[in-house]
Protein backbone atom coordinates (compact mmCIF):
# COMPACT_ATOMS: atom_id res chain seq x y z
CA UNK A 1 0.00 0.00 0.00
CA UNK A 2 2.93 2.35 0.51
CA UNK A 3 3.61 2.51 -3.22
CA UNK A 4 -0.01 3.45 -3.96
CA UNK A 5 0.12 6.24 -1.40
CA UNK A 6 3.34 7.52 -2.96
CA UNK A 7 1.74 7.52 -6.41
CA UNK A 8 -1.35 9.28 -5.04
CA UNK A 9 0.76 12.03 -3.47
CA UNK A 10 2.75 12.44 -6.70
CA UNK A 11 -0.46 12.74 -8.73
CA UNK A 12 -1.80 15.38 -6.33
CA UNK A 13 1.42 17.37 -6.70
CA UNK A 14 1.15 17.13 -10.49
CA UNK A 15 -2.46 18.37 -10.31
CA UNK A 16 -1.42 21.32 -8.15
CA UNK A 17 1.32 22.23 -10.65
CA UNK A 18 -1.05 21.79 -13.59
CA UNK A 19 -3.63 24.06 -11.97
CA UNK A 20 -0.99 26.75 -11.47
CA UNK A 21 -0.17 26.61 -15.19
CA UNK A 22 -3.81 26.77 -16.27
CA UNK A 23 -4.48 29.65 -13.86
CA UNK A 24 -1.61 31.62 -15.42
CA UNK A 25 -3.02 30.93 -18.88
CA UNK A 26 -6.53 31.98 -17.84
CA UNK A 27 -5.71 35.68 -17.67
CA UNK A 28 -8.17 37.79 -19.69
CA UNK A 29 -5.44 39.15 -21.95
CA UNK A 30 -4.62 35.58 -22.99
CA UNK A 31 -8.20 34.39 -23.47
CA UNK A 32 -9.66 37.10 -25.69
CA UNK A 33 -10.54 34.92 -28.66
CA UNK A 34 -13.34 32.32 -28.72
CA UNK A 35 -10.75 29.64 -29.50
CA UNK A 36 -8.69 30.57 -26.45
CA UNK A 37 -11.81 30.60 -24.22
CA UNK A 38 -12.80 27.20 -25.58
CA UNK A 39 -9.33 25.81 -24.90
CA UNK A 40 -9.48 27.18 -21.36
CA UNK A 41 -12.90 25.61 -20.81
CA UNK A 42 -11.62 22.25 -22.03
CA UNK A 43 -8.58 22.48 -19.77
CA UNK A 44 -10.70 23.36 -16.74
CA UNK A 45 -13.10 20.51 -17.50
CA UNK A 46 -10.27 17.99 -17.84
CA UNK A 47 -8.72 19.24 -14.61
CA UNK A 48 -12.07 18.83 -12.83
CA UNK A 49 -12.35 15.25 -14.09
CA UNK A 50 -8.87 14.43 -12.78
CA UNK A 51 -9.41 16.29 -9.50
CA UNK A 52 -12.68 14.50 -8.74
CA UNK A 53 -10.91 11.49 -7.23
CA UNK A 54 -8.30 13.44 -5.29
CA UNK A 55 -8.51 13.72 -1.52
CA UNK A 56 -6.08 16.66 -1.41
CA UNK A 57 -7.93 19.84 -0.35
CA UNK A 58 -5.50 21.97 -2.39
CA UNK A 59 -6.60 20.22 -5.57
CA UNK A 60 -10.26 20.93 -4.83
CA UNK A 61 -9.58 24.57 -3.96
CA UNK A 62 -7.67 25.01 -7.22
CA UNK A 63 -10.52 23.32 -9.09
CA UNK A 64 -12.90 25.94 -7.67
CA UNK A 65 -10.53 28.75 -8.65
CA UNK A 66 -10.25 27.38 -12.18
CA UNK A 67 -14.02 27.08 -12.52
CA UNK A 68 -14.33 30.73 -11.46
CA UNK A 69 -12.16 31.74 -14.42
CA UNK A 70 -14.88 30.49 -16.77
CA UNK A 71 -17.54 32.78 -15.34
CA UNK A 72 -17.97 36.00 -17.29
CA UNK A 73 -16.68 39.10 -15.58
CA UNK A 74 -19.31 41.68 -14.76
CA UNK A 75 -18.95 45.30 -15.76
CA UNK A 76 -20.33 48.33 -13.95
CA UNK A 77 -22.25 50.47 -16.38
CA UNK A 78 -23.06 54.11 -15.67
CA UNK A 79 -25.63 56.25 -17.43
CA UNK A 80 -25.53 59.99 -16.77
CA UNK A 81 -23.15 59.41 -13.88
CA UNK A 82 -25.47 56.91 -12.18
CA UNK A 83 -24.54 53.25 -11.88
CA UNK A 84 -26.82 50.96 -13.86
CA UNK A 85 -26.73 47.24 -13.04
Amino acid sequence: MGKLATIDVALDEMLVNLAAIVLRLSKPELTRTPEARNALAQSVHQYAVCAARSTDPRVHELKSQLEETLKPSLRVVARDGVKVS
